[in-house]
């Protein structure tokens, strides 16, 4: 019974690990517009989120990997590269400026179309099948889709407002320029921050794809991450030099500033990034990008307790859907592992059920005369014993042939 447990927990443990990802994602949404709204740089916030986690990932991934990280070539340099921008700096950047054009719940809605673009990218590069045929892929296509509608319904739909907390935990004074502050209800800035999450989007599938040829040949989790992490800070800080006149914003002091680029830093992008990546080594891309649904849940329920934000009832009928959905996902991506399970026994016993026969000639003999020895597969037989076999068959072979002679 307690082994039975242990191989449940251990099958539930990749669900598990993604559920704390979201978790913690949801948060940095949190820290995001708190940061924002104290009038901090975007770019130089990006830029101090991977600063920091480079410095704390790196040192960790030397003394934990220095016995059994493999060699590091420039193939592995090249996709460490295209991480630190897919996955890293490009990324962030895009969705930071949507979150500052548009509001939390939009960018974080936006962040579901990922499973949508992943699920394509896989199928067209090989990494996934989609199995239309098969009910696990029906499955999988199906609860994509229904997560993707819940998604929308809950950001574009508000329905009566449901006042769930009478007072909030945090009360939010804009501090940005009055321009900034009043630009997130004009429609040119809400399609531009739709484009630029879209274009994050993009970006979170591309570095899913790469991340997964990048563990097939340095599997190491904090040493990819950490690789990762240092080239999107190089590439974070050199855009925000080149694009940030205020040398001000690059001070912090002890504030919501610092706070966020260290939970952003060191949590996000450092411990739960090489989560994902280990996530992603085990069971794919499309598994980890499918949990992103549930983020939006989080930053919504989060909003309404620690901000000013208001609970609507689309919201609500949003959520669930996202959570069908996601089941759906889950419990057909269960169903093709289980297809492909049972695929493989079915060709190994096959293979085990065939005998394996050798045929043996001797030079004095025709063909019609030839022994032939009957070899099971699961018989624990080494060489030199399937040696003597031979050599006894031989053996008769000849005393008979003079027999005969």
């Amino acid at each position: 019974m307690w082994c039975n447990c242990g191989n449940v927990f251990h099958g539930l443990k990749p669900a598990m690990m993604m559920v704390l990802v979201q978790v913690v994602f949801a948060g940095v949404n949190i820290f995001y517009k708190l940061a924002i709204t104290d009038g901090m740089s975007l770019r130089v916030l990006v830029a101090y989120r991977y600063l920091f986690a480079a410095a704390f990932l790196a040192p960790l991934a030397f003394f934990l990997e220095r016995k059994s990280r493999p060699k590091l070539t420039w193939m592995i340099l090249f996709q460490a590269f295209l991480c630190g921008l897919f996955g890293g700096s490009l990324a962030q950047n895009l969705y930071v400026m949507s979150l500052n054009l548009t509001s939390a719940t939009f960018a974080t809605a936006m962040n579901n179309l990922i499973p949508a673009i992943t699920f394509t990218m896989a199928v067209t590069f090989g990494l996934e099948k989609m199995a239309i045929r098969t009910l696990g892929g029906k499955a999988k296509v199906l609860g994509t889709l229904l997560g993707l509608g819940g998604a929308m319904l809950l950001t574009f739909y508000k329905g009566i407002e449901i006042n769930l907390w009478s007072a909030h935990l945090i009360h939010l004074h804009d501090n940005r320029s009055s321009h900034a502050a009043g630009s997130h209800g004009e429609t040119g800035n809400r399609v531009l921050g739709a484009i630029l999450a879209l274009g994050s989007c993009l970006c979170y599938a591309t570095w899913l794809i790469i991340q997964t040829k990048m563990s097939e040949k340095y599997p190491c989790q904090y040493s990819s991450t950490a690789l990762m992490c240092v080239m999107g800070s190089v590439q974070a800080v050199i855009f925000a030099l080149c694009m940030e006149r205020d040398w001000t914003q690059w001070k912090l002091g002890w504030n919501i500033r610092l706070l966020t680029v260290a939970y952003t830093g060191i949590l996000a992008s450092g411990l739960i990034v090489t989560v994902v990546s280990w996530c992603v080594r085990l069971r794919g891309p499309l598994f980890v990008s499918i949990f992103n649904p549930l983020m939006l849940v989080l930053v919504a329920l989060a909003g309404s307790i620690l901000l000013n934000e208001k609970l609507h009832l689309g919201s609500v009928l949003g959520a669930v859907l996202i959570v069908i959905g996601l089941y759906m996902v889950l419990w057909g991506k269960s169903k093709d592992l289980e297809r492909i399970s049972q695929l493989m026994l079915s060709k190994s016993s096959r293979v085990s059920s065939d005998d394996i026969e050798v045929v043996i000639s001797s030079p004095n003999n025709n063909c019609n005369n030839s022994n032939v020895i009957s070899i099971k597969p699961e018989s624990e037989l080494n060489s030199a014993e399937i040696t003597n076999m031979v050599a006894k068959s031989l053996e008769d072979e000849n005393n008979s042939s003079i027999t005969q002679h």
